[in-house]
């Protein structure tokens, strides 16, 4: 009888011995930083969120043409998802817990859910790239928020370094090529926006 789908990549033989050292130092951390790393781990994308608001309300209030780049972050992350996504789906890697049956804070993903690269560690870092675009400040702040998630994943025991170094990659890369496409257009389409329906996320009256 045929499988319900391939073997799954143990992408264990790559730095697995890393990831149960991270996975110990979780185990034997206070509760208190367990519980603080797990949050962020879980709703941290949030913050990013806030800083994309951020962000396009500042390019908004100065009325520059950057404010097109700003309304294009969410889009050039969700796109940075997808390849993530893609990705996934290709390389097909067993999430860790399941290669190496090790007890993690977060609790283990059904197999199928693959593990990499990190989609949550490709969102923060396509959201950090493309900010920096809009505010190299709110873009400093996004890095430092990105590489805390792509750290979380691996302390909670979600995905193995490799996991999240390569989904900061993919997010950040996808990101840089999106947004300077945008911005190298970003007077024309800011041109073009004016005339339309989206015109009062432009500028203040």
């Amino acid at each position: 009888m045929t499988p319900a789908y391939a073997p799954a990549y143990d992408g264990s033989t790559v730095d697995g011995p890393a990831y149960v050292e991270v996975t110990g130092l979780a185990h034997g951390a206070p509760g208190w930083l367990d519980t603080l790393v797990s949050a962020w781990s879980a709703y941290g994308l949030a913050f990013f969120a806030l800083l994309m608001a951020a962000a396009w309300w500042r390019a908004r209030r100065a009325g520059t043409p950057t404010v097109v780049t700003a309304l294009a972050v969410p889009l050039i992350t969700v796109l940075a998802f997808g390849v993530d996504s893609l990705l996934k789906l290709v390389v097909r890697e067993d999430r860790p817990c399941r290669s190496l049956h090790l007890p993690t804070l977060e609790a283990c993903p059904a197999p199928g859910d693959w593990s990499f690269p990190s989609n949550h560690a490709a969102l923060a870092a396509a959201a950090a790239v493309a900010l920096l675009f809009v505010s190299r400040r709110l873009g400093a702040v996004a890095l430092a928020a990105a590489v805390l998630m792509a750290a979380s994943r691996v302390w909670v025991g979600a995905h193995y370094p490799h996991d999240a170094l390569a989904g900061c990659l993919v997010g950040a890369a996808v990101a840089a090529a999106a947004a300077r496409a945008v911005r190298r257009r970003q007077g024309a389409l800011a041109d073009r926006l004016k005339r339309g329906p989206l015109r009062p996320l432009l500028a203040t009256a």
